[in-house]
């Protein structure tokens, strides 16, 4: 028998699922599953409640998805069934892929409504539409029935307003692009008030241009306020929910952009009469002003306008002369005592007066100096006395002696031995002597 290789059993299993008509284009519907967004081409699986097959979607074919595919979203798709032979797993390549169950652009819809609303740009401050605009452009279809409305309805209501039409594609594949290029054309010449971004209604398919993330991020990026006029009032896209006002109709754009000329000139034909009015009121309120200015007393018997002023200008004058009087009194008598302290601080003054001061210390000095001796003198007499009661010599004067034994002055008898040598000292002289015997007396004297 001849056995297989591994790779070519799964060539022609490949080759089986390839030329097989049935499995060229299928059908399926399931769960998405292991899903995560990738750059390039996405790999994931499609399940049911008792099976799973892997699926591969290609970059080109993902790209056409209106709606972006999530963990556990049931769906739709269409593709060919093939084996991978590196593997050898077979799984479908998926060329359609839309929700089951709920549209695939009101998915798309949604999803892009959830995230420019997590992002803010539903929330962001609308810009004021001028209250008198000059230039309008309109984005929309020429031949449309738009266009006509907006025009009629701005000439009637606003005639020296000028309406300009950027010719736009308001539905198909090239819409939301076209959208985008005429917002930047309007930004880039500058010279527009509005923007009025208008079509007809239609199903979502036909409005689907205006829900284009690209288109609502150009509306937001223009710095000119922008009205959104996209379908019949039931119908809201995403252009609606970002531009800065919301027209229900094209004609109710165009009203909401002009005012009514007719009604402004009687507002300013309004305001001009009570201008004048004001006017008038204000004239006759400077007269009636000036008629009692010009009948006051400073005009009739202009004097009693200074007379106040005269009167304040002579007690300012008195106060001023006792000032001065004041002033050159204190002057005077610092001038006096100054003087004085001056004769009294002259050198030879001085002089005097220090030679006497000198006289007077030398005297109390000599005076203390004798003071001082005599007691010095009799405090050491004192001290004399006191010594010479205190002396030694005299004590022994009267009698008394102290032994010594080699230098040392003898307090017992039990510092001594026989045959010791002894030195008496006595007032006039010493003399040297032997101990012979010593005798103790019974309280532990004794004697030589």
């Amino acid at each position: 028998m001849e056995y297989l290789t591994v790779s070519a059993l799964t060539k022609y299993l490949k080759r089986k699922f390839d030329a097989d008509p049935y499995l060229e284009k299928v059908f399926l519907t399931g769960e998405i599953s292991n899903f995560r967004l990738r750059p390039n081409h996405q790999y994931f699986s499609i399940k049911d409640d008792k099976a799973k097959i892997s699926a591969v979607m290609f970059k080109n074919a993902f790209r056409k998805l209106n709606f972006q595919p999530e963990e556990g979203m049931k769906v739709m798709v269409v593709g060919r069934l093939s084996i991978y032979e590196t593997t050898g797993n077979y799984q479908i390549y998926i060329d359609q892929m839309q929700p089951d169950g709920i549209g695939a652009l009101y998915q798309a819809y949604e999803q892009l409504k959830k995230k420019l609303e997590a992002e803010g740009l539903f929330q962001l401050p609308k810009k004021t539409l001028p209250r008198f605009p000059k230039r309008i452009a309109v984005l929309t279809s020429p031949s449309g029935a738009v266009i006509r409305d907006i025009m009629t309805t701005a000439k009637r209501r606003y005639p020296i307003a000028q309406i300009v039409l950027f010719p736009t594609v308001v539905q198909g594949e090239k819409a939301a692009d076209d959208v985008v290029k005429n917002l930047q054309g309007v930004k880039e010449q500058g010279n527009f008030d509005t923007v009025i971004i208008g079509r007809g209604g239609g199903s979502i398919e036909d409005l689907w241009p205006f829900n284009e993330e690209r288109v609502a991020r150009a509306i937001v990026a223009c710095d000119i306020p922008v009205i959104s006029s996209v379908g019949h009032e039931t119908d809201t896209t995403i252009a609606d929910l970002v531009a800065d006002v919301r027209a229900a109709t094209p004609t109710a754009a165009a009203e909401l952009a002009v005012p009514v000329l007719s009604e402004e000139i009687l507002r300013i034909e309004e305001k001009q009469a009570r201008l004048q009015q004001a006017y008038i009121r204000q004239i006759q309120r400077k007269q009636e002003r000036f008629q009692r200015v010009q009948n006051s007393y400073i005009f009739r018997q202009p004097e009693r306008l200074y007379e106040a002023q005269s009167i304040k200008l002579d007690q300012l004058n008195q106060r001023m002369n006792q000032s001065l009087q004041r002033l050159v009194y204190e002057k005077e008598k610092n001038y006096t005592q100054i003087d004085y302290r001056f004769k009294q601080a002259a050198p030879h003054t001085r002089v005097k007066e220090a030679k006497q001061e000198v006289e007077y210390l030398k005297e109390r000095l000599k005076n203390r100096a004798q003071q001082i001796m005599t007691i010095k003198q009799q405090a050491f007499e004192q001290t004399v006395q006191a010594l010479d009661l205190l002396s030694p010599l005299k004590i022994m004067g009267r009698g008394y002696s102290y032994t010594t034994k080699d230098t040392k002055v003898v307090k017992s008898v039990q510092e001594l031995a026989k045959e010791d040598h002894l030195n008496i000292h006595y007032k006039d002289g010493r003399v040297q002597t032997k101990v012979i015997e010593i005798e103790e007396d019974e309280d532990g004297r004794g004697n030589i």
